[in-house]
């Protein structure tokens, strides 16, 4: 027996000195994080894999909104203010809503979270110079997302895991100076140091790094483990813990896709990434390689070069949406860019919700800029027209015209006029001695398709219509 206690002590000093310090300092904080955990929030799902929660809107089809624009309000009011909103969004027929990042974050209540600091604070510790994020506090967050779910509406987080921002000096021994890498977040979960940033002792660099901020290295297994692996991962309390539903990731030009396919192959959820690239090769990759969606650029820039140049052959233009609609999100403005000319806007919206692909309605446009009756005629149209394959009809300079060919139901036929007088045209309908009509309400025409299928339609100028069985 004694010998039996002598071997195993021995092998205790073998283990422990074949560690290095790194691995040493992060077990420590490790067990002092996992008992943080405990205390502070409710039991966390094992598994991590997670099922559509019940009674909400299928996640991928309806409309998405984007809930937020760059400097909303500061003050701690957002995620009240979004409360207000949530039951006229879904009765619209929105399914989910995007929020902007809900951590804390380097410049505390005047950030937009773009810099992320720590991941476990939703507005409920004191550091970075406030107790809550700009947006509110984690009861208020909570609150706001206990309300989308009772009104069928998902929710998607805003991920950003490529940099992160606000920790303190320390000398690095990878680039002989002093880096802004040594994180100690008041949750007391994920901390970093200079071995978890570029250049660390694993590689250099990855796919790229944005706006001089610490480059978080995804290759080291501490980083997997602290974002999507343990079962207090930010990805797995995010779900689990905070509610969210789906995912979507920051400036993914930064990292590998393999890392979007790790993350929701452990928690599951909806995913869509922000691959900042007109070329349409490039996201049809991406989203390929992911697994994931992957916001349509190209079809944001085909739209508006067509309507900035008034030139609607643009719209012949290959998109993402064009070569897999299930993995594309079409948009017309967001937080970062808004170039479509504001009097083409509806023509634009017309565009992405009578075509492929789920679109996304940005908050401005929706609740301060164009006319709302419009944008929920258009959201119902989408709801209950818009199915099938797509094929254009016809398309010049100043018209365009395309079908949706319908999915056990009537489909629809899309006319969109950038001219400044009423245009008609004759097109070829999937329906044969068929009324129709216009279920935008801007033409009064009911006609009856001939027994070829043809029939004349209009649009009002600078306008669309949208043409449906009766």
């Amino acid at each position: 027996m004694k010998n039996f206690k002598i071997y195993h002590f021995l092998l205790l000093l073998l283990l422990i000195f074949s560690c290095n310090k790194e691995e040493l300092l992060k077990e420590d904080v490790n067990s002092i994080e996992v008992n943080n955990l405990v205390e502070r929030t409710s039991q966390v799902k094992a598994s991590g894999q997670s099922t559509l929660r019940a009674g909400l809107k299928s996640i991928g089809s309806g409309v998405m909104m984007q809930a937020f624009y760059w400097d909303v309000p500061a003050g701690g009011t957002w995620w009240d203010h979004l409360n207000t909103k949530v039951a006229d969004w879904s009765t619209a027929g929105f399914s989910s809503i995007w929020l902007p990042p809900v951590s804390k974050a380097q410049n505390g209540a005047y950030s937009m979270g773009y810099d992320p600091f720590d991941y476990y604070d939703f507005g409920e510790y004191n550091q970075k110079g406030s107790i809550e994020t700009r947006f509110g506090s984690k009861n208020e967050l909570l609150t706001l997302i206990n309300s989308a779910h009772q009104n069928g509406l998902n929710v998607i987080a805003d991920i950003v895991i490529n940099h992160n921002s606000g920790g303190d000096s320390e000398q690095n021994i990878f680039t002989g100076g002093s880096t802004y890498t040594d994180f100690n977040p008041a949750s007391g979960l994920f901390n970093r140091s200079q071995y978890d940033f570029h250049p660390n002792d694993f590689h250099s660099n990855d796919s790229g790094s944005f706006g001089g901020f610490a480059d978080l290295c995804h290759d080291k297994v501490w980083v997997q483990d602290w974002l999507w692996n343990r079962t207090n991962s930010v990805a797995k309390y995010y779900m689990n813990d905070i509610g969210f539903d789906g995912w979507r990731f920051d400036y993914v030009k930064g990292f590998e896709p393999w890392v979007v396919k790790n993350w929701t192959n452990a928690v599951g959820g909806f995913a869509v990434g922000e691959y900042w690239d007109a070329n349409v090769n490039t996201l049809d990759w991406w989203t390929t390689q992911s697994g994931a969606s992957a916001f349509d650029f190209a079809c944001y820039y085909k739209m508006r070069d067509a309507f900035g140049n008034n030139d609607l052959t643009y719209l012949n233009g290959d998109m993402l949406w064009k070569r897999n609609g299930k993995k594309a999100v079409t948009f017309v403005a967001n937080h970062d860019t808004n170039e479509i000319v504001s009097d083409s806007k509806l023509l634009a919206y017309a565009y992405i919700l009578t075509h492929e692909g789920y679109p996304t309605i940005f908050y401005r446009d929706y609740e301060e800029w164009l006319d709302k009756t419009s944008l929920k005629n258009l959201i119902w149209i989408h709801n209950n027209l818009a199915s099938g394959t797509t094929s254009i009809l016809h398309v010049d300079d100043n018209e365009y015209i395309a079908r949706r060919n319908g999915n056990n139901a009537a489909g629809l036929v899309v006319y969109i006029n950038n001219t400044t007088s009423w245009k008609e045209r004759w097109i070829q309908t999937n329906w044969s001695s068929t009324t129709i009509k216009d279920y935008t309400g801007h033409s009064n025409w009911q006609p009856v398709t001939q027994s070829g299928k043809w029939v004349k339609i209009q649009a009002p100028p600078k306008s669309y219509s949208v043409w449906s069985v009766k």
